[in-house]
């Protein structure tokens, strides 16, 4: 990774966690005549910068959105271009995840992938888990809804199972059965290419978050565009649904 100089942030007032959509690779493709794996090649390079940028300014925790379960709509020779990509980039940035101590995690339906994909995320997963320095969260094969549902389930399993009555299901139980149940909410969520949406996107997790929309589509994503969403973070004053 290489160095990168960005704003000086207060820590008091700086976002542990960080959730990126990362969108608007098509339409980098589509402005420059080029086929859509390139727009999602340029994509993985935008995710090394804000990795990096991420780590260097104290984030806790970086979620990026890396493939919607509704992603799989998309034409099959895309698809398959994501998958060959999310494979090779696993493999080539296992020795800077190590080397700047980040733990990696994916989390989603990760049966909807291949046999040999899954053994690769579990390989990374392992050998970073105990890095310490931040903790890189992909979204993959992922809905908010789904999210949802999954956790419903299995809190149904262990009423079933004599483990739990329905008096004790609130939100703090059915929270704990979430994907992201083990981190700290994202306090801020910022989605590139200026779509204002979060399209199935840790519907849970961000009910107080902070929303920064950005129009700079992501395979142009950079140190700047990071330091201006932080900075707009910073400004605002959390309420939580108070005054």
């Amino acid at each position: 990774m290489s160095e990168l100089d960005g704003a000086d942030f207060d820590s008091a007032v700086s976002p542990a966690h960080i959730a990126i959509i990362m969108d608007g690779n098509n339409r980098w493709a589509k402005k420059k005549h080029l086929p859509s794996i390139a727009g999602h090649t340029a994509g993985a390079a935008a995710v090394r910068r804000v990795v990096e940028a991420a780590a260097k300014s104290g984030v806790e925790v970086l979620t990026l959105f890396a493939f919607s379960s509704e992603n799989w709509k998309r034409p099959k020779l895309e698809v398959d271009g994501l998958m060959t990509l999310f494979m090779r980039s696993l493999k080539k940035e296992l020795k800077r995840l190590n080397e700047h101590k980040i733990r990696l995690r994916v989390v989603g339906d990760l049966s909807g992938f291949s046999g040999g994909l899954q053994k690769q995320i579990k390989n990374v997963e392992d050998a970073t888990k105990d890095n310490d320095q931040m903790t890189l969260v992909i979204a993959a094969n992922y809905g908010g809804r789904w999210d949802i549902a999954q956790a419903a389930k299995a809190v149904a399993k262990r009423v079933a199972l004599g483990e739990l009555s329905t008096e004790d299901i609130d939100e703090v139980i059915l929270g704990e059965h979430m994907q992201l149940a083990d981190l700290p909410p994202p306090d801020l969520l910022i989605r590139t290419s200026g779509e204002e949406r979060i399209s199935n996107f840790l519907l849970w997790q961000t009910a107080y978050s902070e929303f920064v929309f950005l129009p700079v589509l992501w395979p142009d994503f950079d140190q700047q565009h990071f330091d201006e969403a932080v900075q707009t973070y910073q400004k605002r004053q959390r309420r939580y649904g108070g005054r």
